[in-house]
């Protein structure tokens, strides 16, 4: 009898007192977990693969697909009969079996419907045992868990619907979209209990907002409505009658106890907390008018029937202050400026994410996929939904259509809009990458997905601008704690200038009067946005031009810049380079020294690398010497921190007998950094030309290959604007002095830091900040570790240069460039310093006139509707101002 092979081991099969005792201990398990508040589902998956549906409910929408567990089988009878056994579990419906005989074991593959007791009962009519693996179990348990969460969401649904009957159509109408917008972030990957969102610490504000969810419409239409009858009785002798004050007296209470409540509430909150809050001295304000008022109708003459007022637009009368006052119209007239000033800010101030809300996808919407079958060639087309699309799949985007994905294009040409991410509109086709969000104008493009959801460009830029809001929240809480300061100062102001005026006059009328005039005009939410607005409006106006600002530190920073670093390789020139000489010493073939250096840059995608091997291609093509070989093999690739190429290549070597054989020697790529390196006619080439290149093998220089690499088109004038601006420029380079000299008086920079080795080149930006000077370095990716010493690193070419978007996640830079184009950097600059210009002003305005109003009121100049509508107006001259900021 033959040997039985040797098998990997069977998981070991449980007897009945064994699977007894794992019955318990599972029980036992399950029973503490539940104890301690632990929801471990149910164990009725023990004996089935899903729970017994209830009489009332549908069995049809149990969950399906497919589940796979092993038996161990004893007392199996000969091997000729396991194939009768096979088929006759397999007539269950749904269920495969396959059992392997060396091993005793059966595999199965059923729908997660069938229950395992099933399958035992076949087994069992051929006289085998069969009895769940260990790991069967285990993996039926962790699908109960599962399963259990499931109907649990179901009943949780089914509560929920059942709930919505007996209720108003609105309410209803309100829980169905919450329901569908809820399942819709479900099923976009969202509301996960695995999904951990990690938000910064920040500091604590010790300022209280108004709510902006109670500054509503309807709030705002009830004051307004019951204002105007309060303001017209107040200001027109003509229309009063008789007990009119008691008439305003109940009409502006909803005005001021309902109207006035987020103004109020904020308040309360601020004292109850010993907090202060912007708004503070504008609820003081209207509270004290109108309770100031009832008490003039209640003890004085003022609540005479036949009492008539006429009062004064805008200055403080004392003379019309001697019987008393009546202050429901500024009560009411605060009331409905500030709401309806709210109202307006929150309407016009709109966010750049709503704009690129506008260009994201609803995941659940559907496209088409084109799937070509690689037997027949049938291609066929199919909707997906863009959550259901995998890298690689092919899309079709018809004309006026938003790019779902970020991918490449393998079929059509057509017109790109990319105002969504910044960047300038751009012709596809194909090879041409596209991105999400951006639209596709006049053709049909197919395009092969790379990078899908959260992993696109769009994406990214919208965490990044997000990411920009919460650090300026940072910095608005600080400036908001700053103007927080003007309310407790502007109440004891206004106490004091009404001490002065009572005993100065003898008037407490007019004496409150002016210091209802000091509460109604101060604004500390002018001064709290005149710095915060400007900056954030400036950030998302960046955003839109394709500039991403990480915050409003670094806008300030640009300011301050002195001196502008360039890289010159990424930055100042173009990314392919192309051979432009070859010299060989004396006595070597000029030919082999540049199909060497294609051997051993093979394994590199640096510009040099490609430039090299696509110059030894051509060689080769054109080349006759039959005794130099067509292809040299390398192997053993190696790139040391001096950016330099090492490998082992195999060349034609003549052996002291004169025979010709093939050996391995060791190659070097370097580059030279000063003319002591070089000597001969290798040194006068190594200065001659563009980028030298040195190829070495066996220890001895061989040749020099210099490269040429064409500078931006827009290098000389963006480096002409920034000396026009009086900032000095610098150049880094690895060529020696004269390379990087002569490349530096090309495109127009000042200073050139030349033979600098790429681990040596954040000691030498710091080494230029170390003189004093405010630093900003630009580059690409290559020179990351600079961005960090610098005072402002500025990423060029983000789109080229990084891989994976999600890379803005964790920037190692201040400021990213989406296109690799020179031309912005003079406009950041300048952009820089214009907003910077703006905030001191804004901030400088917003100081005045709090101080000259203040004054003002103080000295009964302003009335105290004059002095709210002061305050409004501040607020809006503060915030049109600021919108300048997307015009820069």
């Amino acid at each position: 009898m033959p040997e039985t092979p040797d098998l990997p081991s069977a998981p070991r099969a449980l007897d009945g007192s064994d699977q007894k005792e794992l019955d318990e201990v599972i029980v036992s398990a399950k029973n503490a977990a539940a104890k301690a508040g632990i929801d471990t589902g149910t164990m009725r998956a023990i004996t089935g693969f899903r729970r017994k549906p209830a009489a009332d409910e549908d069995d049809s929408s149990a969950p399906e697909g497919k589940t796979s567990f092993a038996f161990e089988l004893k007392n199996l009878p000969s091997a000729s009969s396991i194939e009768e056994v096979e088929n006759a579990v397999n007539e269950l419906d749904d269920v495969d079996v396959r059992i392997v005989y060396p091993s005793a074991l059966a595999w199965v593959t059923a729908g997660r419907s069938v229950d395992p007791t099933t399958i035992q009962d076949v087994f069992a009519r051929f006289g085998i045992t069969a009895t769940l693996t260990d790991s069967s179990l285990r993996r039926r348990l962790a699908w109960s868990d599962v399963e259990e969460r499931r109907y649990g969401r179901s009943e949780r649904r089914h509560f929920r619907r059942s709930r919505a009957h007996g209720i108003s159509a609105r309410l209803r109408k309100q829980l169905e979209d919450d329901e569908r917008a809820n399942e819709q972030a479900r099923q976009s990957g969202f509301m996960d209990k695995g999904r951990v969102v990690h938000k910064t610490p920040t500091a604590p504000s010790d300022v209280l907002f108004t709510a902006r969810s109670l500054l509503t419409r309807s709030r705002f239409i009830v004051s307004f409505l019951l204002s105007i009858p309060v303001l017209l009785i107040s200001f027109y002798p003509s229309l009063q009658f008789d007990y009119w004050q008691w008439v305003l007296m109940l009409v502006s209470m909803p005005v001021v106890f309902y109207g006035a409540w987020p103004f109020h509430r904020a308040t309360l909150g601020g004292l109850r907390r010993k907090m202060s809050a912007l708004d503070s001295a504008s609820s003081a304000a209207v509270l004290l008018a109108w309770f100031w008022s009832v008490a003039m109708i209640v003890f004085t003459s003022v609540g005479d029937p036949t009492y008539r007022a006429n009062p004064q637009w805008v200055f403080v009368d004392p003379t019309r202050f001697k019987d008393g006052a009546l202050f429901f119209d500024v009560a009411c007239g605060m009331t409905v400026l500030l709401v309806g000033g709210r109202l307006f800010s929150r309407k016009t101030r709109a966010s750049y994410l709503d704009v690129l809300d506008r260009y994201r996808l609803d995941p659940t919407s559907l496209v088409t996929v084109v799937r070509k079958n690689r037997k027949t060639g049938e291609v066929k087309k199919e909707d997906k939904a863009i959550q259901k699309l995998n890298v690689g799949d092919d899309v079709i985007v018809g004309p006026g259509e938003i790019i779902p994905v970020d991918g490449s294009v393998i079929g059509g040409s057509s017109q790109i809009d990319a105002t969504a991410l910044g960047i300038s509109p751009y012709t596809a086709k194909v090879h041409s990458k596209v991105y999400a969000g951006c639209i596709n104008e006049t053709k049909t493009l197919k395009i092969r997905v790379h990078n899908t959801g959260h992993r696109t460009w769009l994406a990214a830029i919208y965490r990044w601008v997000e990411s920009a809001a919460v650090h300026q929240n940072v910095s608005d809480a600080l400036a908001t704690k700053t103007a927080s300061m003007l309310v407790p100062i502007s109440m004891i102001v206004a106490a004091c200038d009404f001490a002065l005026w009572a005993l100065l006059t003898n008037n407490p009328n007019q004496a409150f009067a002016t210091a209802l005039a000091v509460l109604g005009c101060v604004a500390p939410v002018a001064l709290a946005m005149s710095a915060s607005l400007a900056t954030r409006q400036g950030i998302e106006a960046a955003a839109k031009r394709g500039v991403l600002i990480n915050e409003g530190e670094d806008v300030r920073a640009l300011d301050e810049i002195e001196t502008v670093i360039f890289n010159r390789v990424g930055t100042l020139s173009e990314g392919e380079m192309s051979v432009e000489t070859v010299t060989a010493d004396r006595g070597e073939n000029p030919e082999l020294v540049i199909r060497v250096a294609g051997a051993v840059a093979l394994e590199s995608d640096h510009p040099v690398s490609r430039a090299l091997i696509r110059a030894a291609r051509e060689s080769r093509d054109q080349s006759a010497d039959k005794s130099i070989p067509s292809w040299i093999e390398a192997s053993h690739f190696r790139f040391d921190e001096d950016g330099n190429f090492h490998a082992m290549v195999e060349l034609p070597i003549t052996n002291g007998n004169g025979e010709t054989e093939v050996r391995s020697v060791e190659a070097l790529l370097w580059r030279p950094r000063n003319l002591a390196q070089l000597d001969g006619r290798l040194a006068a080439a190594a200065v001659s030309g563009g980028t030298p290149i040195v190829v070495r093998w066996k220890g001895k220089d061989r040749g020099v290959i210099t490269l040429y690499d064409h500078a931006k088109d827009d290098a000389n004038e963006a480096v002409d604007e920034l000396e026009s601006m009086g900032i000095e420029t610098m150049m880094l380079s690895r060529d020696t002095y004269p390379v990087a000299r002569r490349y530096g008086d090309y495109v127009g920079v000042s200073h050139v830091l030349a033979g600098i080795q790429p681990g040596d080149k954040p000691q030498t930006v710091r080494s230029v900040r170390s003189h004093g000077v405010n630093v900003a370095l630009v580059g690409d990716t290559s020179v990351n570790e600079c961005f960090r010493v610098a005072n402002l690193g500025i990423l060029i070419g983000a789109m080229q240069s990084i891989e994976n978007p999600s890379a803005l996640d964790h920037p190692k830079w201040d400021i990213v460039l989406l296109e690799g184009n020179v031309a912005p950097i003079p406009w950041l600059f300048r952009f820089g310093r214009k907003l910077s210009r703006l905030v001191r002003n804004n901030m400088a305005f917003a100081w005045a006139y709090n101080g000259i109003a203040v004054a003002l009121a103080c000295a009964g100049l302003l009335h105290p509707m004059i002095a709210t509508v002061a305050m409004l107006a501040s607020s809006l001259i503060i915030e049109l101002r600021s919108k300048m900021a997307s015009t820069y």
